[in-house]
């Protein structure tokens, strides 16, 4: 009795709106498929998800452990992250990007990037307002501003379009309603590079527009040998916020480090919203994260040196599958177009998980640009993506044979 009794309450109470507005994340969901696959003996190669599977540099993981054996470390932290945080973030900053930013009042650090996502979309979007959301892209904008109750207005990345905006397009969007625009170079899902040109033009839309633009820019450092940031550009301070992130490029994605720069004002605002919903980082964790941003060349080139070979066997894979791609993709992934025959990315990408136990990522879940194209991650071994590559050579012979 009293078991039913509670069903009958459970079935009077709803959740929030924004909650029946937003979607269960893709990979959380097909993660437990998998798993379930994997506890009936399937033995899946995942392909799907982008996250390094090497170690930070071994300075890093011993700066962590002398730190948090020392007793004075356990307390909360500055909500602004340490002094020496933020200092080690903006001499990164000059070294790499050459961009000079005040430490003081020009950085704030994040558990993350996509922590940050909502810190911004918190800060600046009030129920109703505007935001511009790249299709395909990153698919936490559309649910975090969704959760915010924003207006979505998606703009078109297209491979004719050479996944940069279409100006002339945006300049026909109900540009006095947008008060914020997403932007990701180099771009996930597509691995495009942003030239400087195309910085500036993005920064003069803003300024002229006085649209907030946000650069999401994760994987300037992976299989790129000339990092851009789009605080490059003259006056990007004015209207620009960038968001970075150790997550990709120092083997730290779980260790959630992150950070964003803009102007003074805009690091208040945000900083206002952040206060008030999670304290400062693990201090041992943050000294750790200085020791990772100290790291010399070699460390990034060895890092690319890794992908570089896996990146040969995620482009036969493609070939494999009859998928086209451009060579000069940078990032994590290599994305591809699949052949005209296949029904769409979803039952492509199911087909090859049911039947040759091989999880790649379609690329429907970025947006509808996405529908005809597949992502595979370098985020495994080269024996793992060796074997996936013989897998997916099996279940190719195999549909050739039933076909005919």
């Amino acid at each position: 009795m009293p078991n039913s009794m509670n069903s009958d309450h459970n079935q009077s109470i709803t959740p929030a709106q924004r909650v029946q507005q937003v979607k269960e994340y893709y990979f959380s969901r097909k993660l437990r498929e998998v798993a379930e696959l994997n506890a009936k003996g399937a033995d899946i190669i995942s392909l799907g998800v982008g996250g390094p599977d090497r170690p930070p540099h071994k300075d890093v993981i011993e700066t962590l452990c002398e730190e948090a054996h020392k007793p004075n470390t356990h307390g909360y932290q500055p909500y602004v992250g340490i002094p020496e945080l933020r200092k080690a973030f903006a001499e990164w900053y000059k070294k790499n990007y050459g961009v000079t930013l005040d430490p003081k009042s020009e950085i704030q650090p994040l558990i993350g990037s996509k922590e940050g996502i909502l810190h911004i979309s918190l800060a600046f979007l009030n129920p109703g307002d505007g935001v511009l959301v790249p299709n395909p892209g990153y698919p936490t904008y559309t649910s975090v501003s969704r959760l915010v109750g924003a207006e979505i207005f998606n703009y078109d990345l297209t491979e004719e379009g050479n996944w940069e905006p279409d100006f002339k397009a945006l300049e026909r969007m109900p540009l006095d309603k947008i008060k914020l625009m997403w932007v990701n170079y180099p771009n996930m899902p597509t691995g495009h590079r942003a030239s400087m040109k195309l910085f500036e033009r993005i920064v003069d839309f803003g300024r002229r527009h006085n649209i907030v633009i946000v650069n999401d820019n994760p994987y300037s450092f992976i299989l790129n040998d000339k990092p851009l940031s789009i605080m490059n550009v003259e006056g990007a301070k004015e209207t620009a916020i960038e968001m970075n992130s150790l997550s990709k490029s120092h083997n730290m994605p779980g260790w959630r480090i992150g950070m964003l720069a803009s102007n003074p004002t805009f690091i208040g605002w945000i900083l206002k919203v952040k206060s008030n919903i999670d304290n400062g980082q693990f201090r041992p964790m943050m000294l750790a994260a200085v020791e990772a941003l100290h790291c010399q060349q070699s460390w990034y080139e060895e890092v690319n040196s890794a992908y570089r070979t896996r990146r040969k066997v995620a482009e036969k894979i493609m070939d494999k599958l009859g998928c086209k791609f451009d060579s000069t993709q940078s990032g994590l992934y290599l994305w591809g177009r699949i052949p005209d025959s296949a029904e769409g990315s979803e039952q492509f990408a199911d087909h090859i998980l049911y039947d040759a136990h091989v999880f790649l990522t379609p690329g429907f879940i970025f947006g509808s640009n996405g529908e005809r194209f597949i992502r595979i991650s370098l985020c495994a071994t080269e024996q793992k993506m060796e074997e996936a590559l013989g897998r997916i050579e099996q279940l190719v012979n195999n549909d050739k044979k039933n076909n005919q």
